[in-house]
């Protein structure tokens, strides 16, 4: 399918590696002039290199922490006039809700909420401008179903999410679209990350705690960043721009839910 974007340009925030990586390397495919960012130097050069040679579109990296006020002034700098905005970071910590204090929902609240507002805030004017945009913020299926040691992300995504639902619908009739992706679980370090401490917690392998999570979700494995990347950039698409502040989960069924 023509996607109906070669020419545009997008911003993809923590895109060097994982889901982020997924709907950078998808959006290229489609045609889709980059902008890349991610806090590790090493594996966004290497990243954005492999993109260019596979898919032959321009590429800019920003080094940046895109949590800070600093690396936004930043990345925006490299990214005035896109026309599509993905926003991506990695997820809190997880943990029990005794152990946080302030400074950790302030942490979160910057990565995973304000960062993402501060993004739509700077680039939104543009897109309605020229009548036609499309931001995708990667949120998480806690946003429907609350996953108990993650309440740090469930707190921030789902103080995102509440402000996507306005602004979603005040930027549609200027030709913009936001929507939401919830994944779960994919094949990616956060899900490393997460098996390492059930592996811990619970004295198992790497290997058991991985099937014991797999046995959760209906499709029986991880999810992976090429097929979260498709979703992204059909959402990104000529063919999206009746999908108007949607919260769309890649979870494999893992939610029981029936809306």
């Amino acid at each position: 399918m023509d996607l109906g974007i070669s020419g545009k340009r997008a911003l993809v925030c923590a895109s060097s590696k994982g889901l982020g990586l997924g709907c950078a390397r998808a959006l290229a495919a489609a045609g889709v002039d980059l902008v890349m960012n991610a806090r590790g130097a090493d594996a966004l050069l290497a990243a954005a290199d492999a993109i260019r040679f596979d898919f032959g579109v321009d590429v800019v990296t920003v080094v940046a922490d895109i949590s800070t006020a600093d690396g936004q002034a930043d990345v925006l700098n490299a990214a005035q006039g896109v026309d599509i905005l993905v926003t991506n970071a990695g997820g809190p910590p997880p943990g029990m809700w005794s152990d946080w204090d302030r400074d950790n929902f302030i942490a979160a609240l910057d990565a995973n909420m304000l960062a993402p507002i501060a993004l739509m805030k700077a680039l939104l004017p543009t897109m309605q401008g020229k009548g036609w945009g499309r931001v995708i913020n990667i949120t998480s299926q806690s946003v429907k179903s609350p996953i108990a040691a993650l309440g740090l992300s469930n707190a921030a995504r789902a103080g995102l999410t509440g402000y996507v639902a306005g602004t979603s619908r005040q930027v549609a009739p200027m030709g913009v679209t936001i929507n939401n992706m919830l994944p779960g679980i994919h094949a990616t370090d956060r899900a490393i990350s997460l098996d390492t401490g059930v592996s811990t917690q619970q004295g198992i392998s790497m290997d058991e705690a991985r099937a014991q999570r797999q046995a959760t979700i209906p499709a029986r494995r991880y999810g992976t960043a090429d097929e979260f990347g498709a979703m992204c950039a059909f959402l990104c698409s000529q063919h999206a721009g009746f999908v108007v502040g949607q919260n769309i989960l890649l979870d494999g069924g893992a939610v029981n839910a029936t809306l």
